[in-house]
């Protein structure tokens, strides 16, 4: 006779909630540690995310409240408003035609790609497109279902960029003689004021409600967005988010994507990887194309070009630039500039394109 446990087992799909919650989140754990530990990029993210696909293609799926979903928006809109260095305005107003040719260059390569992504017809609707974006990964694979794409795919695609374009960074700096690439230690577990991160939520919860009744496609994001910069470069309040306030919200949004998959979605997945990860490659090369142009005109050194440059992966750059004779802050003011002229342009332009693609 066999045991109902091992029948259970077997069957994820009659799993209690009891038991789905107790995997979700052990798992994403491990997942977590073992990304960080090995310090692949968007590892907060990339964790639940991966877990929530196994249990959702295992037939173990569930659906996260939408509020839920949608604070966490909101949690990451503001951390990308105070993630922005505030001399970093400064910093492109110094030298803004080298960052106008090294941002505008990869918006257009990368809309390019993507529109002749889209023309072959392997991706549904303007996935292809939003997949493309440079940059912003986390923010475009959240705009990107209010604009007709797939969400699951659009994470896909984005996350498989960062991942190439931290390996492409990492084998550059070593190449460089670099010796050690090291993060920072996080902080995880403290809060530097209490008052200041309820004042933070509460804010983040008043403009994610206001999103969602003024009907703005990603709302929540973009309006915490919106407000958290006039916040950060007015210096009215602090914003304060903790690490682990941070990394539940990359939890959610991982597992909300995560539970949407289906076993049909990885497998076309699967179908459409080769074309997505020649494009990827396409991306980078141009990108170094640009660099060089930066090396021979502008007396850049290549370091710091390859990394200003690269077509993703922010975190990863900044840490490797830190760890190198590189200059950081022409690095991270490139990067922040084109992640606002991604934000700023990417819904229009990609919906330009898509209105283009069948033409």
């Amino acid at each position: 006779m066999r045991s109902p446990f091992l029948s259970l087992c077997k069957t994820p799909s009659r799993w209690p909630t009891s038991w789905r919650l107790m995997v979700l989140l052990g798992v994403s754990f491990v997942l977590v540690c073992v990304f960080e530990y090995v310090r692949i990029p968007a590892a907060l993210l990339l964790g639940p995310m991966i877990t929530a696909i196994l249990l959702a293609t295992s037939g173990a799926g569930m659906t996260l409240p939408k509020p839920l979903f949608l604070f966490a928006q909101g949690i990451l809109g503001m951390m990308i408003a105070n993630s922005l260095p505030l001399t970093v305005f400064a910093k492109i107003s110094l030298e803004w035609p080298l960052f106008l040719i090294g941002t505008v260059s990869t918006i257009l390569a990368s809309s390019l790609l993507g529109w002749l992504l889209s023309r072959t017809g392997l991706l549904p609707g303007t996935t292809a497109i939003w997949g493309s974006s440079p940059g912003a990964a986390s923010a475009m694979t959240i705009m990107s279902e209010s604009y007709g794409a797939d969400m699951r795919l659009v994470a896909f695609m984005q996350y498989l960029r960062v991942a190439c374009c931290a390996v492409a960074a990492t084998i550059v700096a070593t190449l460089f003689h670099v010796d050690d690439v090291s993060a920072v230690p996080t902080d995880w577990l403290g809060v530097s004021s209490w008052l200041g991160f309820s004042i933070t939520l509460g804010i983040i919860l008043l403009a994610s409600v206001a999103g969602v009744l003024l009907r703005l496609p990603s709302g929540p994001m973009l309006l915490s967005l919106s407000v958290g910069l006039v916040i950060k470069f007015t210096g009215l309040l602090p914003i304060v988010l903790p690490s682990w306030c941070l990394a539940l919200s990359f939890a959610v949004l991982g597992w909300g994507i995560g539970f949407r998959f289906t076993r049909q979605v990885l497998h076309h997945a699967w179908h459409v990887f080769p074309h997505v990860l020649g494009a990827i490659i396409a991306l980078i090369t141009i990108n170094a194309g640009v660099a060089g142009l930066l090396i021979t005109f502008a007396g850049i050194d290549p370091l710091t070009a390859f990394l200003a440059t690269s077509p993703g992966g922010a975190d990863s750059v900044a840490i490797i630039a830190a760890s190198t004779s590189a200059d950081v802050s022409f690095v991270m003011a490139m990067q922040v500039a084109r992640f606002l002229l991604v934000l700023i342009a990417g819904p229009m332009l990609a919906r330009w394109l898509s209105r283009n693609q069948t033409a």
